[in-house]
């Protein structure tokens, strides 16, 4: 037997239910696997997720072993009372279930070191954890941090933060521990080529004197944001070429809206359902985006130095999406429009960026200086640093080695 042989990294990835969570732990995944295997190491990992969450296909369809624990959500409510309602009671009765299935995974596994991103089914693993004994690093996405690492963060060995401003907010207790990383955006987003976009959509009717704007509500389009693009396409048109990500529901109807535009109008205006390999490079074209503001939208966005007009989401948890609008239109690097937003006011937030190409610089320029491309790998450097040094070392609990949960 080589006792010299470089011995395999563990990590136990836990996070997810939406995009937000799951794909800055991916990223972190694959930035960590290229960085040990520079080194001539290989890394093994478990993601510990839901059934019913992104983190279920991402991670199989990346060939991440894969395996879930019980969890509960819990329904926010203004209302005090109303938090402790028979639905919450019952889901935040199955936690100790799913820290007794956490506590098992990742004995069995042995991890040198365990990452959360948040999502409900952090709260189990992330607890499991310490009860093993396994240093966690804890990731925040938002300036605030979210429930499950507000729950964690006395437990983390690391808090990586997205944003500067979050140092503050911290509990004082946990301060020492934490560190600003970025949050990780994904490689292939930060190499797009405009004239790519040109010839894959086929967008011969794109007059390139004038700027590109880029709306995007998501996977699944947000409707809000279509209706007051629809209502204000004719004036958006006569200033800019236009790539409108709609979502797959929405597509017949906003092309029957937008089939009475005169036709030099009608070739500048791009729409689709989905945007999918095409995106780094309809990022690349775009002068201005008008999207909502969710963090790994901001992350992306900044770190390409994008001028954005964000649409918050109002339902999104504990407001944060209208927290990371106003963060950025405090610095300078984008316009928030929350409340009710008309045609009216996305005219008068847009008309300014589109018109003068100094106020988009200088836009873009704010916003880089928020951006961090580089997220994903100092999120790397802390989860090395704490498997490294935890006082323990690595591979001290119980189970076989190479033995992974089903």
């Amino acid at each position: 037997m080589n006792t010299d042989a470089p011995r395999t990294f563990r990590l136990i990835v836990t996070g997810g239910g939406t995009g937000g969570h799951t794909y800055p732990a991916l990223t972190a995944v694959r930035t960590l696997q290229a960085r040990l295997a520079a080194e001539g190491r290989a890394l093994d990992v478990l993601w510990i997720g839901t059934p019913d969450g992104l983190e279920a296909r991402v991670a199989p369809a990346e060939h991440i072993a894969f395996t879930t624990v019980a969890t509960g959500k819990i329904r926010r409510s203004a209302n005090p009372l109303k938090m402790v309602s028979p639905a919450n009671v019952k889901d935040m009765a199955r936690v100790p279930l799913g820290v007794a299935q956490a506590r098992k995974a990742i004995s069995d596994f042995r991890p040198d070191v365990v990452l959360a991103t948040g999502g409900y089914v952090a709260v189990p693993a992330g607890l499991a954890a310490r009860l093993c004994k396994r240093p966690l690093v804890l990731h925040e996405q938002t300036v605030r941090l979210g429930l499950a690492n507000r729950k964690l963060a006395g437990s983390a060995a690391r808090i990586a933060v997205s944003s500067e401003s979050t140092l503050p907010l911290l509990p004082a207790a946990v301060r020492s521990v934490a560190v600003v990383t970025g949050n990780p955006v994904r490689p292939e987003v930060l190499s797009g080529h405009a004239d790519k976009a040109v010839a894959a959509l086929g967008l011969t009717g794109f007059d390139r004197r004038l700027p590109t704007l880029y709306v995007t509500g998501g996977a699944q389009g947000a409707q809000q944001i279509n209706n007051v693009v629809r209502d204000a396409l004719p004036w958006l048109l006569e200033r800019a070429n236009v790539v409108h990500q709609c979502g797959p529901a929405n597509v017949e109807a906003l092309r029957a809206s937008a089939a009475s535009l005169p036709s030099a109008l009608a070739g500048r205006y791009y729409l689709a359902g989905f945007v999918g390999p095409e995106l780094p490079d309809v990022l690349a074209l775009a002068d201005v985006v008008v999207s909502r503001s969710g963090a790994g939208t901001l992350a992306e966005l900044t770190a390409l130095g994008k001028p954005a007009v964000f649409v918050p989401l109002a339902s999104s948890a504990g407001n944060e999406q209208a927290h990371n609008a106003r963060h950025l239109e405090d610095a300078g690097a984008a316009v928030a429009l929350a409340g009710e937003v008309t045609a009216d006011r996305l005219q008068n937030a847009l008309g300014p960026l589109l018109a003068d190409p100094a106020r988009r610089a200088a836009m873009a320029a704010a916003a880089r200086s928020h951006g961090r491309p580089d997220a994903a790998d100092r999120l790397v450097d802390v989860l090395l640093s704490a498997a490294s040094g935890w006082p323990s070392g690595p591979g001290t609990t119980g189970g076989a080695v190479g033995r992974r949960p089903r």
